[in-house]
């Protein structure tokens, strides 16, 4: 039944859903303020009420309370603030913990077919699912379906293949520890590693370039080491929509002294200047400036950039020998170090200032901050990671923090930000299709099972898989897998190829309707839900983008009793599926979530005695060698120099390079308004933003409409071409020969197979693009 206070809406959102009512006005130079807390108020009354935004914001990052599940940016550990959240936190809480619900009736009345023709924005709208559906073949409406009877659906489904192979096993960051580790453990007990994961899509390239780097692929600082750093550079990220709680952190960061660099194609209100609405002078003053040096770079010229810097610190070290280069750090902790200055010496800065648009003044100011500073972090998200040579431009920037030794030392560090709320901790949980054999080995040891040793499918291999009928069962744990996936038309052709789709989903997306011959929705608890199992409430933790691991307490009531969490799904499923007398003891697991993370002390590296630390104050932080010791846990026991060719992005003739990027009414793939603040743009999605002197040589004015066509060349060397149609181009700062547009509208230009080397991840933020004039019809 739907619990009290609760209500369907069938809202028709997109009846004011015009794109061609957008009104385009002056971009902000400032983020946050008073407007972004009446924007967080408006969103929240509208989709909560008061008495349930007041219960959601009193425990919204709180340490009694739950976790935010928008971005992964960490708590300060101590004393809290009483409103410990952003603007787009308020905006993912309200969406999670409306009080709208998508009954069985909605289904009744919409049809799939009607469904497919909305937009995402619509379909985000409508509310909280609170009933298993299932669609069977043949049918165009989606029905009630019991859970035991939706178990036992997907157990034939998944008995029926010829291998375990066959099977997909997907997991959002949005997945706690708890629910990822049981996960996992469900499908290497089945038989396979086919466990892509949305962290395929973003920071895998900043995973695999820090593994070889320093031997650990996640950050290592903290957020008093941003506090007391000297100089922070920020590449290819924009706190100000994605992370906005951390321009609190830099703003104390200033406060102290540090010298911020921000590294991006777009001028970002966030690294102007931040006005925080809990200060006096974030209300009526003119808030805190932040970038003391905007680099404006052009899409994939990072590489360049960085060993540009390289060049020029190793120059000041031979014009002044012991002034720069920390020779004792590198001749104790690193290797590589002589090929790597050999290379760098080569490098020509004329080259660079092509690659990167950057004049050489810009280029020696950031390098004299790098030389001068005792204390650096650099900080980066997708501006970096979703590039074709993605992997070799972070070990590039790692090299110049080796360089000044600015490893396991206070103030100093890496710093990738991850985008999901607790993707980093289901990595940790065992969420990869390679995890390595020392988990696997714990893993057996542990539950009496043979975990599979061959590697699964990521993210585009699960596609090919499914496109080519290699795989045919595809669950969804969590995500909006249709939507954020690139190459949309090939993504749902092969979605559409499987023989079962299963979602377990909070609310309606595009997924549930891009579906298999037959297809599951599971609705699942969220994390502001209250979790009761028999009477006694559960709590699931969660990762930051630091290694802080801390529990989140779901307190708001659930939108049904139908309604169950991802623990209990999983574990009935499991129970299913490997019967009665299998070793694993799931019934224990979804009773009882302490049973859990008795499991994961015993199986996961750092997590030993996980119960008692979970439970401090703060949580605990997960061990990190280079940090805690200075040590590197690579293939030569040191921090490794990267040595790679230089590679940029050229722009070819009467072409654009194009970035996908989030608007500021966005959380990935679930979109909250129409509107991008920040940018200037009201009313609509289907912009494209272009430097006024590409669009004179385009032969285009500023307000013309025109779709968006990539241009790919494959591997039998045949230029493919795709298709986004009916864009407003709209003038904008950006560097020339490149434009930005909102994703998930512009993932259908991202072709499947135009991949980052080493990491595989869509190269979402290098798409070479021709505009053409839209034609009427």
């Amino acid at each position: 039944m739907i619990m009290g206070r609760f209500r369907s809406t069938g809202r028709d959102v997109d009846r004011d859903y015009d794109e061609h009512r957008v009104t385009i006005t002056p971009r902000k130079d400032e983020a946050a303020g008073v407007r972004a807390v009446m924007v967080s108020l408006q969103r929240s009354l509208s989709q909560m009420g008061l008495l349930r935004t007041g219960a959601a914001w009193a425990r919204l990052n709180q340490r009694n309370g739950f976790d935010c599940p928008g971005c992964a940016w960490p708590e300060e550990q101590g004393g809290r603030k009483i409103a410990e959240f952003c603007e787009n936190g308020a905006k993912a809480v309200a969406e999670e913990a409306t009080t709208r619900v998508v009954p069985p009736e909605f289904f009744a009345h919409h049809s799939v077919e009607e469904l497919s023709s909305k937009p995402e924005y619509w379909l985000s709208q409508q509310g909280r699912l609170t009933h298993p559906m299932v669609l069977r073949p043949g049918d165009d409406h989606y029905r009630p379906i019991g859970w035991d009877d939706a178990y036992r659906l997907i157990t034939a489904e998944l008995n029926a293949l010829d291998s375990p192979d066959e099977a997909v096993f997907y997991t959002s960051g949005r997945t706690s520890n708890e629910a990822a580790f049981v996960y996992q453990l469900l499908v290497r007990s089945f038989g396979t590693n086919n466990l892509p994961d949305c962290s395929n899509m973003c920071h895998e390239s900043s995973g695999t370039a820090l593994t070889e780097s320093i031997g650990i692929g996640k950050g290592s600082v903290t957020v008093d080491d941003i506090e007391h750093a000297d100089l922070i550079l920020i590449a290819g990220q924009n706190p100000g929509t994605n992370h906005p709680r951390m321009l609190s952190v830099l703003e104390k960061a200033k406060a102290n002294g540090a010298r911020v660099v921000a590294i991006n194609p777009l001028p970002e209100a966030g690294l102007i200047r931040f006005k925080d609405p809990q200060k006096l002078s974030g209300v009526v003053g003119h808030g805190v400036p932040i970038a003391d040096e905007f680099v404006q770079i052009r899409l994939g010229g990072d590489m360049a950039l960085f060993a540009g810097l390289g060049r020029l610190l190793l120059d000041a070290e031979e014009r002044a020998p012991g002034t720069v280069v920390d020779r004792e750090f590198i001749g104790q902790y690193c290797s590589g170090f002589d090929e790597y200055r050999r290379r760098t010496r080569d490098i020509d800065l004329e080259v660079v200032s092509a690659a990167t648009g950057i004049e050489r003044a810009q280029l020696e100011r950031v390098a004299e901050m790098l030389a001068t500073s005792q204390r650096t972090v650099l900080c980066w998200a997708m501006g970096l990671t979703q590039h074709s040579h993605a992997v070799a431009t972070i070990g590039e920037a790692t090299n110049v923090l080796l360089l000044r030794g600015m490893i396991g030392k206070p103030g100093a560090g890496v710093c990738p930000v991850r985008g999901h709320s607790n993707v980093q901790g289901d990595r940790t949980m065992g969420i990869w299709e390679q995890m390595p054999e020392s988990f696997l080995a714990a893993l057996d040891r542990r539950f009496g099972i043979v975990s599979p040793r061959r590697h699964g499918y990521d993210t585009v291999a699960a596609i090919r898989a499914m496109r080519d009928g290699r795989a045919k069962v595809f669950m969804g744990m969590g995500g909006n897998f249709a939507a954020a996936t690139p190459d949309t038309a090939v993504t749902e052709a092969a979605l559409r190829r499987c023989a079962l789709t299963v979602q377990v989903s909070t609310k309606l997306n595009r997924s549930h309707l891009v579906h298999g011959a037959t297809a599951l929705i599971l609705p699942a608890l969220g994390r502001t839900d209250r979790d009761v199992r028999d009477g006694r409430k559960q709590v699931v933790s969660v990762e930051d983008s630091m290694s802080m691991v801390h529990l989140s307490r779901g307190r708001l009531r659930p939108p049904s009793d139908l309604v169950r969490s991802e623990v209990q799904i999983v574990c009935d499923l499991a129970r299913a599926l490997l019967g009665p007398d299998h070793p694993v003891p799931w019934s224990q697991f979804a009773d009882d979530y302490d049973t859990i993370r008795d499991a994961i002390a015993a199986v996961v590296p750092g997590c030993a005695d996980y119960n008692h630390k979970v439970r401090r104050p703060d949580g605990f932080q997960l061990p990190h060698p280079p940090r805690d010791a200075r040590e590197f846990p690579t293939r030569t026991g040191k921090a490794n120099f990267a040595v790679n060719p230089l590679q940029w992005v050229p722009v070819p003739p009467g072409r654009l390079v194009l970035q996908t990027l989030r608007s500021h009414d966005q959380y990935n793939t679930t979109i909250y308004g129409l509107d991008d603040r920040y940018r200037g743009v009201k009313g609509g999605r289907r912009v494209v933003f272009v430097n006024p002197a590409d669009i004179d040589a385009l032969g285009l004015t500023d307000g013309v409409r025109v779709d968006l066509v990539s241009e790919w060349t494959d591997a039998d060397g045949e230029l493919q071409e795709r298709w986004a149609k009916d864009f407003l181009v709209v003038a904008y700062s950006t560097p020339v020969g490149n434009a930005a547009a909102y994703y998930p509208e512009t993932n259908p230009l991202v072709p499947l197979d135009h991949t980052a080397a080493r990491s595989n991840t869509p190269v979402s933020k290098a798409v070479v693009i021709r505009l053409e004039p839209t034609r009427d019809g």
